[in-house]
């Protein structure tokens, strides 16, 4: 009998391990960029194209490579980094296993270009599926140049499980912004597509944060910093009005290296508690360092994920932390002492308080009832402005009708009523009331708002009970896929067009589907340094604040791009439809709850919002009978 068992060539096993290693554009990013840091640049640019699926360049200035390195450095586990086993146990660089760029020339065409610091010629090298094409002296700048080309050439199969530009393109982003986070003291800059979309100078940790998540978190973080001889924990998080619905502006770094820890998470969750909602996520860029003996870095290709020896001391030192930061800095609102300058030009600020206005003040009824009395509420009853209030209430109360709901502990049976009217006007009787009430219930299918959050409506059966944001999202959903498929969705123009400026990272989203809100009515144009200008929204959305409602958008985008495998327009419109739809807490008219009823039963599924929620309950008669022990 035959043998059946045979080792996999050489290029298929690289290319089963660089699976492991490199599982999208972004991957590569994370990889070439540590490696850039590990050499030692302070500058550091990455290139994109194609999100990454035609190019991913990364350009340094650091130590550079030997001949016999440049060529070493491609094969598998080759690394200057582990002599012996003991040595993993006292990593502080960012690659060390060798994979990398191993993994890299298994999946895809790569070009290197290195040059030794203190040497006069560099390297050149082609390699493409493991196998090196060219390899000669060139002359380039000192550091490396690495050129990832068309990932997954030899694995087209594997190509086309990549998502759209735009979500990789968010995959690239991500990854850079946590290297370069980590690392505020380097300058870093990403192109993609020939356009600048990062230019990071070299600065302190609270610089940086603010270069790339925004400039509104300027005065809006507090500085975290706390040493014991075990570990420390320093950095900043954001007070609790920074908080939002969403994830995104949470990171933690471990001996410089980003780290993903629900357990750590946890820690500053509880931190916050009581301080911002339940459903919120507070922004924190935290940083550990710790003896790299008490981590466990290699236990997932990715890095990303590591084991602590004792994750109960590092919970407890990370919550104490936090909550020592945001104690010791003042986290609750405040006073905005920088009055506008219109108001400072006023006689009332601008001028000096005479004698004259002092004695005046001082003198006061007011004034007195306040400094002398030492309680606000003490009240001259001399004063004759207040004398006969109940006489001014009088007069004004024959124009005013109030209803009061009255239940009596133990009603007699001939009185019980749920429901009493008093009026000011003398012809009120029994019987007008009664007709009164009679001629308000004569059209019983009036919607009724209840608590400002559900509309209560009857139907034959019964009635239902609709959730009024749910319902809305659904109508709004079936509207916006409609525009995207037949007629956009008609242009409201701004008589002042507002200037949109957001994170690179947000500028790069909106970039990428600005065909598509287009389409679904907003008016942006690019303005260059990741801002826009807004000239026109959606027809059908109340105006007024165009930037807080595209930020909303924004944010519900990034939502759901974590909860959904969907495509990008289907992201974009279950995103729109949700920030858009009228939310709980707003009181609704008779015609807008009837206007919400007929256009949720108009839709192809009324029953369900777009991410699964019931738009509606029904109760029939039959239930109500049963419940409350009727005869039917």
């Amino acid at each position: 009998m035959a043998d059946i068992i045979n080792l996999l060539p050489d290029n298929i096993a690289n290319q089963i391990a660089a699976g492991e290693v490199i599982q999208r554009p972004a991957s590569a990013v994370k990889e070439l960029l540590e490696n850039a840091v590990d050499a030692g640049a302070t500058e550091i640019h990455l290139i994109i194209k194609d999100a990454g699926k035609e190019l991913v360049q990364v350009i340094d200035n650091g130590g550079g490579m030997s001949e016999t390195d440049a060529r070493m450095c491609f094969e598998r586990h080759a690394t200057s980094k582990i002599q012996t086993i003991e040595d993993l146990f006292s990593i502080r660089t960012m690659g060390f296993r060798g994979e990398a760029l191993a993994s890299i020339a298994a999946v895809a065409q790569v070009e290197l270009k290195t040059r030794k610091r203190g040497t006069d010629i560099g390297t050149y090298i082609e390699i493409d599926n493991s196998v090196v094409r060219v390899q000669e002296p060139c002359q380039t700048a000192e550091g490396t140049s690495i050129a990832m080309k068309n990932l997954f050439f030899n694995v087209p199969a594997r190509r086309n499980f990549l998502k759209s530009n735009a979500a990789e393109m968010r995959h690239i982003v991500d990854e850079f912004i946590r290297v370069a986070m980590a690392f505020p003291q380097l300058q870093f800059t990403l192109t993609s597509n020939n356009q600048q979309l990062f230019h990071l100078d070299k600065g302190s940790l609270k610089q940086r944060i603010i270069a790339i998540l925004g400039q509104h978190y300027n005065a809006r973080v507090v500085n975290v910093k706390e040493s014991t001889d075990y570990m420390n924990v320093y950095g900043f998080v954001g007070k609790p009005e920074t908080a939002k619905k969403t994830r995104g502006d949470q990171f933690f770094f471990v001996n410089n290296r980003f780290i993903k820890s629900h357990y750590l998470h946890h820690a500053v969750m509880n931190a916050f508690a009581d301080i911002i909602p339940a459903d919120s996520y507070p922004l924190y860029v935290l940083f550990i360092d710790v003896n790299p003996e008490h981590v466990d870095i290699n236990v997932h290709p990715t890095k990303q994920e590591i084991k602590f020896d004792d994750e109960k001391v590092m919970y407890a030192f990370v919550q104490a932390a936090v909550k020592h930061a945001l104690a010791q800095f003042s986290v609750t609102p405040t006073l905005d002492f920088d009055l506008d300058p219109s108001i400072q030009a006023l006689d009332a600020v601008s001028k000096p308080f005479t004698e004259q206005q002092r004695n005046e003040s001082t003198h006061s009824p007011l004034y007195k009832s306040f400094s002398q009395a030492h309680q606000a509420h003490v009240i001259d009853r001399s004063n004759s402005n207040l004398k006969n209030w109940k006489d001014l209430y009088q007069a004004a109360a024959p124009e005013t009708e109030s209803y009061t709901t009255a239940f009596s502990a133990e009603p007699e049976p001939e009185t019980r009523t749920a429901v009493t009217y008093e009026s000011a006007q003398p012809a009120a009787t029994a019987s007008a009331i009664d007709e009164r009430w009679q001629e308000t219930s004569k059209d019983q299918k009036v919607p009724v708002q209840v608590h400002q959050q559900y509309i209560l409506s009857q139907i034959k059966s019964g009635f239902i009970l609709i959730d009024q944001h749910a319902a809305h999202e659904r109508i709004l959903y079936e509207r916006y896929q409609r525009a995207l498929q037949e007629t956009p969705v008609a242009t409201q123009q701004s008589l002042f067009p507002q200037t949109l400026q957001l994170p690179p990272a947000d500028a790069a989203i909106v970039t990428e589907m600005l065909p598509d809100l287009q389409a679904l009515g907003y008016d942006l144009e690019p303005f260059g340094n990741h801002t826009f200008v807004v000239r026109g929204t959606p027809a059908d959305i109340q105006t007024g604040n165009d930037q807080a409602t595209i930020e909303g958008l924004l944010e519900q985008f990034k939502h759901f791009s974590h909860e959904l495998k969907v495509n990008r327009r289907e992201h974009l419109i279950r995103s729109m439809a949700r920030n858009n739809a009228i939310p709980a807490g707003k009181v609704l008219t008779a015609r807008e709850m009837q206007n919400i009823i007929d256009e949720l039963f108009a839709c192809t599924m009324p029953n369900v919002a777009p991410g699964g929620k019931f738009t509606f309950i029904s109760f029939k008669l039959t239930d109500l009978a049963r419940m409350f022990e009727r005869n039917q």
